[in-house]
């Protein structure tokens, strides 16, 4: 059922300003063409189908803008249309709503991912890349990431797949770099930050929830944590991004970013390995290690996430997973004939 623009219960300002934009249209049957014209430019703007011919946006002055347009063309084709604010107060829940549009925008992700693993297996497995090669794939790259940056505009509640695609884009963009001279090696033990701000997007799920685990247990022990709104946060000196575009630490190649940190700090823990497996598998949606308890530890993390709202809640239930799950690996290293396997 849907609610559109009136009093509500509470009386508070969130229950009575509706979120959503609903173009509601019938579209005659012939042409052919315009429907499917109709549906492209629905697209184009990241609006998402909840029922038939019920199309939705979160509402804002552009989404307002573009819809109008689009309801004119239709009017304009001999079709009929209305453009309705409303809140959902049955059936569908704002949360389920968000959701179909991160699943709308991570099929988009995904697809740009395969494209983009086909890429990286046009280059060499070791050295360096000619400058054939080179001038053969930039092109290419340079076409995803246009795409991806097309996508996020769109991207209006952060689709997951975002963060390991970029990671993707990224390494390309470092392998087809011409090459720099190397650093130099640094020497000791990398120095860990102690009582920093670490910031990643709100509504953490698996990367983000055993991101934040290790680096309060393995690396930063006094750490503060910030959940932000990717579009609205604006970052500040001294604090340390994780999981999140352009971020200190994040997706590199095909290491999520649980990998990314025990890399970047050098943790050897045999016991962090099966989780970074585990991890790794649910949140790149793969099956590289094929683990037999994955799919337990992702129930467990979806359960968590619809159980609990705020983030800090999510961080508690999942660090108290965690703290168990390596309290067993550690007392028995169930990889260690798999890593000498190797």
């Amino acid at each position: 059922m849907l609610y559109n623009r009136g009093p509500v219960p509470d009386g508070s300002k969130t229950a009575t300003e509706p979120g959503w934009l609903l173009l509601i249209h019938q579209i005659p049957p012939k042409p052919n063409y315009f429907r499917v014209k109709i549906w492209r430019r629905l697209q184009k703007l990241g609006a998402v189908g909840i029922k038939n011919s019920v199309y939705a946006l979160p509402s804002s002055e552009q989404a307002h803008e573009d819809l109008n347009w689009v309801l004119r063309e239709i009017v304009e084709g001999g079709g009929d249309a209305s453009l309705v604010e409303a809140r959902f107060i049955e059936g569908l829940s704002d949360e389920q709503v968000k959701e179909m549009f991160r699943a709308a925008r991570d099929a988009d992700y995904q697809e740009i991912a395969s494209e983009a693993r086909a890429l990286a297996q046009k280059l060499p497995k070791k050295g360096e890349v000619s400058e054939e090669k080179r001038a053969e794939l930039a092109p290419a790259l340079g076409r995803l990431e246009k795409r991806i940056a097309e996508i996020a505009t769109i991207d209006f509640f952060h689709g997951r797949a975002r963060e390991p695609t970029s990671g993707l884009l990224q390494e390309l963009a470092e392998r087809l770099a011409p090459p720099e001279p190397a650093p130099v090696k640094q020497t000791g033990p990398v120095e860990r930050p102690r009582g920093r701000t670490w910031v990643t997007r709100t509504g953490i799920h698996v990367d983000r929830m055993a991101s934040a685990w290790l680096v309060r247990r393995f690396i930063d022990p006094d750490a503060k944590f910030k959940f932000v709104t990717a579009h609205e946060y604006r970052h500040k000196q001294g604090e340390l991004r994780f999981d999140m575009f352009d971020g200190e630490y994040t997706h590199k190649g095909e290491l999520c970013t649980f990998e990314v940190l025990l890399r970047s700090f050098e943790i050897t823990d045999a016991a962090l390995r099966p989780i970074a497996e585990i991890v790794h598998d649910i949140d790149l949606k793969v099956d590289t290690y094929g683990r037999p308890e994955t799919k337990g530890f992702e129930l467990f993390v979806n359960a968590i996430a619809m159980a609990h709202r705020e983030d800090e809640d999510r961080l508690s239930r999942a660090s108290a997973m965690l703290d168990d799950l390596y309290e067993l690996y550690k007392r028995k290293r169930p990889d260690r004939r798999r890593a000498e396997d190797r």
